[in-house]
Order: C-alpha cells, then structure tokens, then sequence
C-alpha cells in the first residue's frame, strides 16, 4: 500500500475517534438527563456500529482513489446502499421484539447515523476535490 493512503487514513481515523467520542459524550449527557426510560440497545454500541462502518467506508473509497480508480463515485454509492441495508440489519432484533417503546432507540440510532452520513460524506468529497 502507498504512503498516501495510509497517512489519509490515519488522519481520517483520528479525526474519526474525536468526533465519535464528543458526539457520544454529548449524546449519552442527554440521555442520561432527559431519558428516564430503558433502551434496547447500549449507546456504546450504536456509536461503535457507526464508528466502524464509517472508517471501512472511507477505506475503501481511500484505497480505491489511491489506485485512480475513475469508478469511486459509484463504489461511494454502492457502499452507502450497503451502509443502508447493514444499519437495518443492525435494527432487527429491536424491530422484531417485544420491546414497548421502539421510537426512542430508533431515534438513537438514527440521529447520529445522519451525523456519521455527513462527517463521512464531507471528508469523501474533500478526498476527490483532492485536498
């Protein structure tokens, strides 16, 4: 792999570490002060979900530029309709439960999905415009 690559992704990967920790601090303060209920699933696990898919994302359209693939519009495209279908999967066992109140860990989850959508779109654009 080209030193290119590697030093974009160790920057993305720390910039990346930062936002999920502020965003997960400031997501889990107001839970914990404004949501006096239970949740499905752990906030640690929505935030390591969107973490992880984020930087995979990322990667590839990073190693595919590397590679001046002319093809990384529509690898970005496919990789989000597979963020899409992933992020579903990620719900089911919520979907398919007993739980009463589904909305509030929706809402959980896709707050900061969009969040994460946007961060990673932002610095993919920044990629191909070539900064």
């Amino acid at each position: 792999m080209n030193t290119i690559f590697k030093k974009r992704q160790g920057s993305f990967l720390l910039k990346l570490l930062f936002f999920t920790i502020v965003l997960f601090a400031v997501h889990s303060y107001l839970i914990h002060y404004f949501y006096d209920g239970n949740l499905f699933f752990p906030l640690w696990q929505i935030y390591a979900f969107h973490c992880l898919v984020t930087f995979a994302i990322y990667g590839i359209i990073n190693y595919k530029h590397s590679e001046c693939n002319t093809q990384v519009f529509n690898i970005f495209m496919v990789s989000t309709l597979l963020k899409m279908i992933i992020a579903i999967v990620f719900l089911l066992p919520l979907l398919l439960s007993d739980f009463e109140n589904k909305k509030p860990d929706v809402f959980n989850f896709f707050i900061p999905y969009f969040l994460f959508l946007a961060f990673e779109v932002l610095y993919i654009s920044d990629l191909l415009k070539g900064k």
